[in-house]
């Protein structure tokens, strides 16, 4: 896919023409990061906004007793770093890559520019963070409610809407996080992770082959959790 097309496919772009998305990809940067690579810390002032075009990022907070809790996973063709750059105001979290990536970047300056010039662009971002709280709130709502496995349940069902494809109805996630960064997602230990998993397994509801998870029969899983 090439970048232009990338751009087309992110959701506060897609309704740009191609000469539009060539204006808007004229004006970026590329950035390159390697695994375990902090691309901007919580509490720093930014003015940026990044787009990822390869590989994938967590975004994340820290407790109050020190332990990391993942707020998102983005894959390919997800953005970052929009409040900073609306506001003016320092970064609401952490931004760390989960493996090597490659992002686009476009500055204050020239997203308000393209702002003026394409105002649409305003509105698909507004309705974007609009399906974000959403998100958030369900899953304050959820995590408030349930016991450790339905949490684990509901990161599963976050990951595969966010990294997952359906391949002849089966949803896989590739390159599945590690139990410990799923662990920090659900708010619960690296032990449950892996005993919760291997009780999916046990249930036919999920199969794991390497990195990559696939859930057999998604509406049964997601009535199971939701």
């Amino acid at each position: 896919m090439s970048e232009i097309e990338l751009l087309s496919s992110v959701p506060i772009f897609s309704d740009l023409q191609s000469t539009d998305l060539e204006e808007l990809h004229s004006r970026m940067s590329i950035r390159k990061y390697e695994k375990n690579d902090i691309i901007l810390m919580e509490d720093e002032f930014g003015d940026t906004l990044f787009i990822i075009s390869k590989g994938s990022i967590k975004i994340t907070r820290v407790s109050e007793d020190g332990r990391e809790v993942i707020l998102a996973i983005l894959g390919e063709g997800e953005f970052f770093g929009e409040m900073s750059l609306l506001d003016g105001q320092t970064r609401s979290a952490n931004a760390i890559a989960q493996t090597g990536c490659r992002v686009l970047i476009l500055k204050r300056h020239d997203f308000l520019q393209v702002l003026e010039k394409f105002p649409k662009i305003a509105i698909s971002l507004l309705a974007e963070l609009a399906i974000r709280i959403r998100k958030s709130d369900q899953q304050i709502e959820s995590f408030a409610l349930s016991d450790a496995e339905q949490r684990i349940g509901i990161t599963i069902l976050r990951l595969a809407e966010e990294l997952g494809t359906i391949h002849k109805g089966v949803v896989q996630i590739a390159k599945l996080p590690y139990q410990q960064d799923i662990a920090n997602m659900a708010g619960t230990s690296r032990e449950t992770v892996s005993r919760m998993l291997k009780l999916l397994e046990d249930k036919s509801l999920i199969s794991r082959k390497a990195h990559t998870l696939s859930i057999l029969d998604y509406t049964k899983f997601r009535n199971a959790f939701m």
